[in-house]
């Protein structure tokens, strides 16, 4: 495994986009000042980010394997530091939207930057371990996030919570230049568009990539939905938190201990991911119980579940992608996870309007069951070791 000086980096990058993410999202909605005036404005800035990323990380990660990874990560953390110290210095309600849309940009350069290195860096036997270690620290921004950023608006406004962002992207990219080594473009051959097309649609790339939306959709709707069924259930604010926070935590304990399972043998990326898959499926089943018990049960489950498929789907993308072309595919594998982020919610509330949020979860728990069924009975290449 590469020395921990050379990854530690590139962990705090993953915690940087996580809580970049995540702090600021749940912190907008109890802004009230004049850069949030509605609910329309609110979902289009909470829309600015993701949808950079959707936009943008296939075009940084094909760069990443052009001109190499490194000044990739390190002109996305750059970047990402001078949009969140844009607001603080303007501190006017057009200057968030410029700032939240650089973010986005920004984060789409450094994340599968990161993951790319995360592979070149690590041997391909020690990749579930240096996966799970990274998808740890992600889950702690994710955790984190909601968390701090409402202690740092409560504190000092949004102007904190950027300027505490500003830092964090700068010390990471300092803590990048010094310890993450220069790891050059490999020399690859030309790729046409149908080339491309090809290895997107071989089954390499689609299974692993199909179960991390999967767990990306499964862990949006518990952080989103989890809330609801627990005000149902007559739980407060503080309670619905930490039934989140249970979800968060499950995740980041799980996935170095699924990535030092693969490593060590005893257990294939294949059977790992389909036994994530039908956890989750089980979190989301629990949690149209009725009850603090099914609230409780369908977080740690959920969140189980999509830590184990993590780091697995991530170690199956490495080591069925040739070096030279790791930026393209974590890139593109990160497009995937964003439409899950993105598509989960979106069906989950789509049938609970029709019906109830019982059958909205039922309708998630069918299309994992089914993704589940499809992955076992056919193994993709790289995916089984």
């Amino acid at each position: 495994m590469a020395p921990a000086r050379q990854t530690w980096p590139l962990y705090g990058a993953g915690f940087t986009t996580a809580f970049g993410a995540h702090g600021i999202a749940a912190s907008l909605g109890g802004f009230s000042e004049d850069a949030v005036t509605s609910l329309m404005v609110l979902g289009g800035l909470l829309a600015l980010y993701d949808g950079a990323e959707v936009l943008l990380k296939p075009l940084f990660g094909t760069l990443a394997d052009r001109i190499g990874a490194r000044p990739v990560l390190l002109g996305g953390l750059i970047a990402f530091s001078a949009a969140s110290g844009l607001y603080v210095v303007a501190d006017s309600p057009g200057w968030l939207w410029a700032a939240r849309l650089g973010q986005g940009a920004a984060a789409s350069a450094f994340s599968p930057s990161a993951s790319a290195l995360v592979a070149r860096l690590n041997p391909a036997a020690k990749h579930g371990r240096a996966f799970g270690s990274y998808g740890f620290y992600k889950s702690i921004g994710y955790t984190l996030g909601p968390l701090l950023g409402g202690v740092l608006v409560w504190a000092g406004g949004l102007r904190l919570l950027f300027a505490v962002l500003a830092v964090l992207g700068a010390a990471v990219a300092a803590w990048a230049a010094l310890a993450v080594p220069v790891v050059p473009p490999l020399p690859k051959v030309r790729q046409t568009v149908l080339d491309l097309a090809r290895r997107l649609a071989d089954p390499a790339f689609l299974a692993p990539t199909s179960a991390l939306a999967a767990a990306t959709a499964a862990l949006s709707v518990g952080v989103g939905f989890l809330p609801v069924s627990g005000r149902a259930a007559g739980l407060g604010t503080v309670a619905t938190g930490a039934a989140v926070s249970v979800l968060a935590a499950c995740a980041a304990v799980v996935q170095p201990r699924a990535g030092r399972a693969l490593d060590e043998g005893r257990l294939t990326a294949r059977s790992g991911m389909v036994a994530g898959l039908l956890v989750t499926a089980a979190g989301l089943a629990c949690a149209t119980l009725p009850g603090v018990a099914g609230v409780l049960l369908g977080a740690a489950l959920t969140g189980a579940g999509t830590g184990l498929i993590t780091p697995l789907g991530f170690a199956a993308l490495a080591a069925s992608t040739p070096a030279e072309r790791l930026g393209q595919t974590m890139g593109a594998a990160e497009l995937g996870r964003e439409l899950g982020d993105a598509g989960g919610p979106l069906l989950v509330a789509a049938v609970a309007s029709a019906a109830t949020l019982a059958y909205g979860y039922a309708a998630l728990v069918v299309l994992l069951s089914v993704g589940a069924v499809v992955l076992s009975a056919r193994a993709p290449r790289g995916a089984s070791t």
